[in-house]
């Protein structure tokens, strides 16, 4: 059978793979209007005497507001140079804009003429542009304007164009709306957190809504014990699981890869294992349920005394790594969960950058922590309601971004077969 013979009834051949008979394929420049004359680069000295309310775009985000705009209408960016092209499976391409706004000289600017500018969008939004692309030096390429005009685009009728433009858009709509309800629900966790955790707003009340029981002041080198660490390199480590080795945990991930305030290890992918296993670890300084581990380094300030809480450690050997400073709280005085979320509040936070020293790399030690004094709730019972509000508002945070990220993969699954004509739909009303 030849290849002739394999294409699909009612699909032709193209540049760009089979697509549907009555869809065709142009360059850019062909099908759409390239408006860089529109941009507007001002230097940010020149920005911060203009502020405003209009947007000043660049190649992936708004990066300023100012008084004044150049643009007015719906346009589609596209990024001319950057290093954000190599990440175009995770990262989008394109901006969908509309209204009164500014773009900088670090970005195309196009318009529909024929077609809509919300195809060159969506078809445009997740592709592989690295054939299109000149070096700049390391990490950085440029898509030059005579580069973008000469690149393909597959078109299909302008009534097919709508139906499926607005099919993503509703997908975008439901995503947006998603990040919009994570972020009231952060903010709404970080209010619950500023109040309860310091007593502001109490939750167990007796008989006559009196409040009984009033909180301490604890000093942390009373209440917990350090644990010895271990400061293994990343060149000793692995995140190839096994489950007969020693889990390590690094500095770096409690920085980058732990997502909140607890490293739960029945859920946790890809937590570090020790490569030599005759290291010689003492087994008193195996993790336990509800130990605290920090990372006593941190690049940056705001990263100053982050913390992970151990929970659902089961039968794991475990032990803290490189840069981390293990705290066991005694279980009379503070209760686990609550430990966790007390080490991220502000109030400690905020006391560890005050001690931290560093210039490049900011660091915090044993003493420092040692003799630093906190309130907490002296009833445990108070302590395990407040851990239990917490753990609902992050229920909910997740269970948002888990419905994110499931219409995040429902629309990238359309856009591979509605993009190419793989799939199509069904015009249902001569109005589009």
């Amino acid at each position: 059978m030849t290849k002739e013979q394999n294409i699909k009834l009612g699909y032709k051949k193209s540049p760009l793979g089979n697509i549907p008979i009555d869809w065709n394929i142009k360059s850019v420049g062909e099908a759409f209007d390239i408006c860089n004359n529109l941009r507007f680069p001002i230097s940010e000295e020149e920005r911060n005497k203009i502020q405003g309310e209009y947007p000043y775009y660049g190649p992936t985000k708004i990066q300023d507001y100012i008084n004044e705009y150049r643009v007015d209408g719906k346009y589609t960016l596209i990024g001319e140079d950057g290093d954000h092209f190599l990440k175009w499976k995770d990262l989008p391409m394109t901006l969908l804009v509309e209204g009164k706004f500014n773009v900088n000289n670090h970005a195309h600017i196009l318009k529909g003429n024929e077609n809509l500018t919300e195809w060159f969008f969506y078809f445009f939004n997740q592709r592989e542009l690295t054939p299109f692309l000149t070096r700049q030096g390391a990490g950085r390429y440029k898509l030059t304007k005579d580069a973008l005009s000469k690149m393909p685009c597959i078109l299909p009728p302008l009534t097919e164009q709508k139906l499926i433009t607005s099919l993503l858009s509703t997908w975008d709509k439901a995503i947006n709306n998603c990040q919009l309800l994570i972020i009231n629900c952060q903010l709404k966790k970080k209010w619950l957190m500023q109040n309860l955790l310091t007593g502001k707003k109490r939750l167990l009340r007796d008989e006559l809504g009196i409040i009984s029981d009033e909180w301490k002041t604890i000093k942390l080198g009373d209440v917990f014990k350090f644990i010895k660490t271990y400061s293994i390199s990343r060149e000793g480590l692995t995140k190839l699981n096994n489950n007969n080795s020693v889990y390590c945990i690094h500095y770096g991930d409690i920085h980058a890869f732990y997502e909140n305030d607890f490293l739960d290890f029945s859920t946790q992918q890809r937590i570090p294992q020790l490569i030599d296993e005759s290291q010689l670890i003492d087994e008193k300084d195996y993790l336990k349920e509800g130990d605290i581990i920090m990372a006593d380094a941190s690049e940056d300030y705001e990263g100053v005394g982050e913390v992970v809480e151990v929970v659902n450690l089961e039968n794991k050997i475990a032990v803290g790594g490189l840069h981390t400073i293990v705290l066991r709280g005694n279980s009379e005085i503070i209760t686990n969960r609550f430990c966790g979320y007390f080490f991220s509040s502000e109030a400690v936070r905020n006391a560890l950058r005050k001690v931290a020293t560093g210039t490049s790399v900011y660091s915090v030690t044993k003493t420092q922590i040692h003799n630093l004094s906190f309130i907490i709730p002296n009833s445990l019972k108070e302590q395990t309601a407040i851990a239990k509000v917490l753990q609902a508002a992050d229920k909910e945070i997740q269970l948002l971004k888990t419905k994110t990220e499931k219409l995040k993969e429902q629309k990238k699954g359309l856009m591979q077969q509605l993009l190419t004509g793989k799939k199509r739909l069904t015009v249902m009303s001569d109005e589009l």
